[in-house]
């Protein structure tokens, strides 16, 4: 049986691992789980909670760590609209790059066999050219703060790993979608139900995706697999999209009609930066995709759902929730 410490076991991705992780559990016996959250209400079911509040530089992962084989680092500072603090990129590394090596540091001395960090595509830049998606072995290019962080954080877990016996996998995912999904997807989903029409029915751009199910597939696979060490992975569906595409899928998964106007890219690129929203124009209308061979070949790994699947079951699930 291996032990596991998942942190940010309360979060959108790691509320999805630890119950495929049960459930693997109840029927093979394969996992123990303690699960750091941040209060004991917000832990998931059958696993051991760990209330340690905000992670930092400081915490004590003493009790956390007992008799534990494998961290899935999964908790983070991530993207704040609106941001209003003075210097985001410190906000950024107290928690990404601080609070993720005092846990590796304490785990190596504890002697956790392997370490699972969630990274983000975005360590590998913002978008990519036509035709040349982003690889593992690419020069990392972050840019905003929390990216450079997510690297910083990276780089330190890599000169660690290498002083220690400690194994290290890090995974890239770019979006992650499904059940619960929240921010820009959400709303995305809302004005499609809503039949908002949209300007965006001339995008021709191809972006990479991850269902929240094939995130947790392979997370999975990276705790136990022997060519998983001292790797980094890139994360995806498989199937890259338009935005207009990913439009009228989602619509159909709603069982509405998109209604997207075909206004021109130069248009958007103007009006985005007429109101100073050039980086919400990158994200709709630049592409950003991942090459997943080299995930696939070293892992025997294939995407378990597929993006209509996918899609369908994130619909369903905003559909029963969805507020008026």
């Amino acid at each position: 049986m291996t032990k596991l410490l998942i942190t940010g076991a309360n979060g959108f991705i790691g509320k999805a691992l630890c119950a495929a992780l049960m459930a693997d559990s109840n029927d093979a016996g394969h996992y123990r789980i303690n699960a750091a959250v941040r209060t004991a209400a917000a832990c998931p079911d059958a696993v051991v909670p760990i209330v340690l509040g905000d992670i930092n530089a400081n915490t004590d992962w003493t009790e956390a760590l007992k008799a534990v084989d494998v961290v899935v680092h999964l908790a983070a500072r991530v993207h704040v609209m609106h941001d209003e603090v003075a210097e985001p990129l410190a906000e950024f590394r107290k928690a990404n790059v601080d609070g993720t090596m005092n846990l590796a540091r304490q785990a190596a001395q504890a002697g956790v066999r392997r370490f699972v960090f969630i990274s983000s595509i975005k360590v590998n830049g913002e978008y990519t050219r036509p035709g040349c998606p982003f690889t593992a072995e690419d020069t990392p290019a972050p840019v905003d703060p929390y990216a450079v962080s997510k690297y910083e954080a990276e780089q330190a877990l890599r000169e660690l790993a290498g002083k220690n016996a400690m194994e290290l996998v890090i995974i890239r995912p770019p979006l992650v979608y499904g059940p619960g999904v929240k921010a820009n997807f959400y709303s995305m989903m809302r004005r499609l139900d809503k039949q908002m029409p949209l300007p965006l029915g001339a995008i021709d751009n191809r972006r990479s995706l991850l269902a929240l199910d094939n995130l947790v597939d392979l997370i999975i696979i990276c705790i136990g697999h022997p060519a998983a060490a001292k790797q980094i992975f890139l994360a995806g569906d498989g199937e890259d999209m338009s935005t207009t595409q990913l439009l009228h899928r989602v619509a159909a998964a709603l069982g509405k009609t998109a209604l997207l106007m075909p206004v021109p890219v130069w248009i958007l690129t103007a009006v985005a930066k007429l109101f100073n929203k050039t980086a919400a124009f990158q994200r709709l209308c630049c592409s950003l995709q991942v090459d997943i061979g080299k995930t696939q070949r070293l892992l025997e790994w294939i995407p378990p759902v597929s993006v209509d699947e996918a899609l369908a079951k994130t619909a369903q699930d905003y559909m029963k929730n969805r507020r008026c």
